[in-house]
């Protein structure tokens, strides 16, 4: 099977490139840059704040899975309207199923981001081709990424919100599949194994890396702190395989 990873280049988009040829399917990563990529992944570039490259990289293509990630500050363009790009392109060049990563709870904590996702789930769900979308729980690195990220100033996030993280080989696995089957529209959410709190994660990543840091309060407040507090942002039920936030950090 032929299949295009839009922002195969990226986390996400290189786990799920390699699984995908692992399964012996043709693999083109689609991107703005090449990355670092395996011999058996093909690069195409494209753009999809504008659309440049999407018609001649997906002739021929099944299908589509989509991984793409934007900054906040791009990501309407990137995730919405870029998606409504991606969406045309696909129905003129006869893709049979378009797949997309979204968030566990997107819809329930109002962040500008989190906004977006549901912007571009509605996108999907109003689009030309038949459609699954998976939603997942927060990645390992992610929380690595953020927390590196506050060290740079010494300091540990503390706060009782609540996250699930999961490990991205797990999530690329479940996408596989989703590329493999139909058509299914929403799929079963996926969550890492653990619910721990945002200062419970911070501090066992402090142990990992061996660092001091100044502990930082992360006040949860109104509309999205309660939510979060309470577990928006999970899903216990869908609770899957993989290594923890702990193991993945002595993993490396």
């Amino acid at each position: 099977m032929k299949v295009a990873v839009v922002g195969g280049t990226g986390i996400l988009g290189t786990a799920l490139c390699a699984e995908l040829a692992d399964r012996g399917d043709k693999v083109l990563a689609l991107s703005r840059g090449r990355g670092a990529l395996s011999d058996d992944v093909v690069h195409r570039a494209v753009d999809l704040t504008d659309g440049s490259g999407l018609s001649g990289a997906l002739s021929g293509v099944e299908v589509v899975v989509d991984a793409s990630n934007s900054t906040p500050r791009n990501a309407g363009p990137v995730l919405v309207e870029g998606t409504r790009r991606l969406l045309r392109a696909g129905a003129e060049a006869g893709v049979g199923h378009h797949v997309a990563i979204s968030i566990v709870g997107c819809d329930r904590v109002p962040m500008p981001y989190y906004e977006v996702k549901v912007e571009q789930e509605e996108a999907i769900a109003a689009g030309p081709l038949p459609w699954s979308l998976l939603r997942a729980t927060q990645f390992h690195n992610l929380l690595d990424w953020a927390f590196a990220g506050a060290a740079r100033w010494r300091v540990s996030p503390r706060g009782s919100a609540r996250l699930q993280p999961v490990d991205v080989a797990v999530v690329a696995e479940r996408l596989a599949a989703a590329a493999h089957a139909d058509p299914s529209g929403r799929r079963p959410d996926l969550a890492g194994p653990q619910v721990r709190t945002l200062s419970e994660l911070a501090l066992a990543w402090t142990r990992a890396r061996g660092r001091t840091l100044a502990p930082l309060r992360i006040p949860m407040l109104g509309k999205i702190g309660r939510p979060a507090r309470e577990g928006a942002l999970c899903n216990p039920a869908a609770a899957a395989g993989g290594a923890s936030f702990e193991r993945w950090l002595a993993d490396g």
